[in-house]
């Protein structure tokens, strides 16, 4: 499964690679909504949290539903500013229908409002299956649809100023904390681009995310995510915001209307490596036999021939052979020679790291 963005008609030079405050500003947000997505910064979390006024705290909570699990399309800018209220100014130059549809989409939890030519602002079919989905996300969604549809530019501007102290509370602090590094990262991308090519400072990006030449002469951007949606960049290109409040999240925002953006974490040193769905399904699949999961069991207490596993269980030699090598073909075995013999044992660091990879995964 991914999600790619066809970019064959587009120069290498079309990439872009720039921090945005508002972006950054936003995953803070959905760290403050979501700590357990992020436990390397629950210390930020909390003391964050503590600092925040109740009354801000309270109008967070009503629209966090524009950050929570996904985010909104104006809140990961295209074209990011040099500041805050650069972006939020450019966010107010959207038409509201655009903006509507943008924030109707978060509080519905879908897209799929009906005929994707109907305005969610004047057709009435669009409007009532938009209150029908919010109403079935809860009351908070409910509310802020209605409202929406009722007064978009008081919304949009209580959206704004709620953003805005953000940026007094807490933002503009953290902000000139990690501003440093992330224009270092996407100096450093850029420079990758202009020297070695797009298919080098898109592996630098992430693992999960590749450049793939196509046999029919067309590329595009391939990223490692959990559905399978497709989009095409267009004369303007494809943005890249480093952040430093992402991990493990690789943010992809690709809705029609908008210019592609792709959000992604720097590196922090002490993380591994994000593993691609493919490799974490293949070892839960590898695992998920009985007799594969008996094999290492014995062998997570230390290494074992063939032999000695056969015997232990009961079992063939070329049984045995054939469970080892399924388990080895997915990284969870551990190989030494001793003499004439071979001794597996399982790779108990990957094993460890199971569970969280399918975590990183789900929430890439």
């Amino acid at each position: 499964m991914s999600l790619s963005i066809d970019v064959t008609a587009l120069p290498d030079g079309h990439l872009h690679f720039t921090p945005s405050p508002l972006a950054e500003l936003t995953a803070m947000l959905h760290v403050l909504a979501e700590p357990g997505h992020h436990p390397a910064l629950h210390g930020w979390a909390a003391s964050t949290a503590a600092s925040i006024s109740p009354e801000l705290s309270e109008r967070l909570s009503e629209a966090d539903f524009l950050w929570r699990s996904s985010r909104a399309d104006f809140l990961v800018p295209g074209l990011p500013g040099a500041t805050l209220a650069d972006e939020l100014d450019a966010v107010d130059r959207i038409d509201d229908e655009l903006y509507v549809r943008a924030a109707v989409t978060m509080s519905c939890g879908t897209s799929r409002l009906g005929d994707r030519r109907a305005s969610p602002l004047t057709d009435p079919v669009a409007q009532e299956r938009a209150r029908e989905l919010a109403l079935a996300r809860g009351p908070r969604q409910a509310d802020f649809t209605e409202r929406l549809f009722a007064d978009p530019p008081a919304v949009r501007a209580l959206v704004r100023r709620m953003l805005e102290e953000c940026g007094e509370a807490f933002f503009t602090q953290a902000w000139q904390r990690v501003l440093p590094d992330l224009a270092a990262d996407a100096r450093h991308k850029a420079d990758l681009l202009a020297r070695h090519g797009a298919e080098e400072a898109l592996a630098a990006v992430s693992p999960s995310v590749a450049l793939e030449e196509l046999a029919d002469g067309r590329r595009r951007i391939v990223v490692d995510k959990l559905q399978d949606n497709a989009t095409r960049a267009a004369a303007g290109g494809v943005t890249f915001i480093p952040t430093a409040f992402g991990y493990p999240h690789l943010l992809v925002v690709h809705a029609a209307g908008w210019r592609p953006v792709v959000q992604y974490p720097i590196p922090e040193g002490g993380l591994p490596e994000p593993v691609s769905l493919a490799v974490v399904q293949q070892r839960l699949e590898a695992l998920a036999h009985p007799v594969r999961l008996r094999l290492a069991r014995t062998m997570a207490r230390g290494p074992h021939t063939t032999g000695e596993l056969a015997a232990a269980w009961h079992l063939s030699a070329p049984e045995v052979s054939r469970h080892l090598a399924v388990l080895r073909r997915a990284g969870l075995l551990t190989t030494r020679r001793r003499g004439r013999y071979m001794l597996y044992q399982l790779d108990l660091t990957n094993s460890a790291r199971l569970g969280s990879d399918l975590l990183e995964a789900v929430l890439r």
